[in-house]
């Protein structure tokens, strides 16, 4: 991948990484280190890089900077970490697109990465495997159950607002 084609990738699809990697953390700043890490890790290995592939290059490895952060941060407690547990009190909230994020948010982080993927960026099937290392069976089974848990979620939070 030539400079150019670097360039062209960083202004096409950054806005949809940083998306992606913002539903899987809920902090903008630590999103943005995540999304400019992996634009840096893409800048070193461009030269092995296909430019017709670069999208799924990018997904591929915005979705593993995010897993090698999430796994480091579980094995730290932040302050924030503290407030949201002591501010999680049940309340009634009829905004949909909160409730949407606090169901996501219940999901197995591989459920919610390619809900994510599917429902949110429009990848197909084996894009999906690709970016995640899973087969495309595996993909649509993850899919399934993800679907069929937040339906359960959806559901119980229905009757709570009712």
């Amino acid at each position: 991948m030539t400079a150019r084609e670097y360039n062209n990738a960083v202004d096409q699809y950054a806005d949809n990484i940083y998306r992606f990697v913002l539903k899987h953390i809920r902090n903008e700043d630590v999103a943005k280190d995540i999304v400019q890490e992996m634009f840096a890790k893409v800048w070193v290995k461009r030269d092995d890089i296909d430019a017709s592939k670069v999208r799924s290059y990018l997904f591929t490895t915005a979705h593993h900077t995010l897993i090698d952060v999430v796994r480091k941060e579980k094995n730290q407690t932040t302050v924030e970490a503290i407030d949201k547990i002591e501010s999680s009190s049940p309340h009634k909230n009829t905004d949909l697109q909160k409730i949407l994020h606090e169901a996501l948010d219940q999901l197995p982080e591989i459920q919610r990465t390619v809900i994510l993927l599917r429902d949110y960026e429009g990848y197909d099937y084996a894009e999906i495997g690709e970016i995640t290392d899973l087969t495309e069976s595996q993909v649509k089974v993850y899919i399934f159950r993800a679907r069929t848990k937040l339906k359960q979620i959806l559901v119980s939070v229905e009757a709570v607002l009712e």
